[in-house]
């Protein structure tokens, strides 16, 4: 198979599809990789590196698309990358089409075959395999960056993450006990915050004040739990994910207004949709705005943040299943694979994953023709 890499071309995105020890893995499979020129500059990933792992380098983005079979990406296409796409080429990347109804259009007029990493289930179809690496890393960053706001010359409280010797510690309130919600909350504990957790699901609870103990309170989530705990937390992280499927309004407007001014918002589900009804898609270059004195940090695609640590996490989970494409082609290996099936969205204009469907008011076909035939 021939594997396309493109150069990532989302605002304030340097991650790359493949880095050069991810080309050597499918060389060595029998595969052509087609990197773009500088695809991985932003990570201190040379064209020579690339070439040193036996990938071809293309001058062009629109090279990349003519010639491959598969698209290895980070982040969802753009339109013009939208345009380039063919029929019954395979796209793998981040997707999350419920929040984006022009890109799920764009991915059913090329028709090609668009597989999400954020719907890729692990064993027994539990968790999310390749979303996890980026929510962990989203997770933890979610309280670097909403301690830095916090800071008095940034437009914040003025209250230090971890207090001091006599002095009250800032107030963190975690939305969401999954993945990105227990490593935020882990970072907050680490930094001695007072941490108040809110799950929704009862199993999840107890796991999380067996892990926890005292270190941080885990509460059963309800809306008046968020009405309680909001008006006096310094630092409201969003944390909760519905696969496929637009993030609920755990927040109301009415909520933001009772907070405390100087507090801090960071929406980890801004992907899809955001979890704040005052939420709205920022940029690394522009990442926050107001709305009642409070700061709320809403960018797209935090991990971009840190491109050394989480281009390398998410080749290490993404490698195995785009072997698994290349090597046995996407109609074996999604029919061989119900995990990695789950992960179909768009197939040859027709939306197979019930979430986005149904968030996009959507026809939803369960079994799509090509894939039947």
């Amino acid at each position: 198979m021939i594997i396309g890499i493109p150069k990532e071309i989302k605002a304030q995105e340097n991650r790359v599809g493949a880095v050069p020890s991810s080309v050597k893995e499918f060389v060595a499979h029998g595969h052509t990789v087609l990197v773009e020129t500088q695809a991985g500059a932003g990570i201190n990933h040379t064209d020579d590196s690339y070439i040193a792992a036996g990938a071809e380098i293309c001058g062009t983005a629109k090279e990349i698309f003519d010639r491959a079979d598969m698209i290895l990406k980070v982040k969802e296409p753009q339109p013009q990358e939208c345009a380039m796409l063919s029929e019954g080429q395979v796209l793998f990347t981040y997707l999350h089409l419920a929040a984006d109804a022009e890109q799920t259009k764009a991915l059913m007029d090329s028709g090609c075959v668009a597989i999400a990493y954020e719907t890729v289930t692990g064993p027994g179809g539990r968790g999310l395999p390749l979303l996890a690496p980026m929510s962990e890393i989203a997770g933890r960053l979610s309280i670097q960056v909403g301690g830095s706001y916090m800071l008095k010359h940034l437009g914040g409280c003025g209250r230090l993450m971890g207090g001091s010797p006599g002095v009250e510690a800032a107030r963190v309130l975690v939305l969401g006990g999954g993945v990105s919600g227990f490593h935020a909350a882990q970072m907050a504990v680490g930094m001695h915050a007072n941490v108040v957790m809110l799950e929704k699901g009862h199993d999840r609870v107890r796991w999380l004040d067996d892990y926890f103990g005292t270190s941080a309170r885990v509460i059963q989530s309800s809306r008046d739990a968020v009405e309680r705990y909001i008006e006096t937390a310094d630092l409201v992280v969003g944390a909760v994910l519905i696969p496929g499927a637009s993030a609920p309004k755990l927040v109301s407007k009415d909520m933001v207004a009772s907070m405390r001014p100087g507090s801090v918002m960071v929406d980890i589900a801004i992907d899809q949709g955001g979890c704040f009804e005052t939420s709205k898609p920022t940029t690394h270059s522009d990442p926050v705005y107001t709305v009642n004195d409070v700061i709320h940090y809403c960018v797209t695609n935090m991990p971009g943040a840190v491109p050394l640590t989480s281009a390398q996490a998410l080749n290490n989970a993404v490698l195995p299943y785009a072997l698994e494409l290349a090597d046995h082609g996407w109609e074996a290996a999604l029919l061989s694979d119900p995990n990695l099936r789950n992960g179909l969205n768009v197939c040859y204009g027709e939306i197979t994953h019930q979430g986005v469907a149904e968030s996009l008011d959507l026809p939803f076909v369960a079994q799509p023709k090509a894939l039947a035939a």
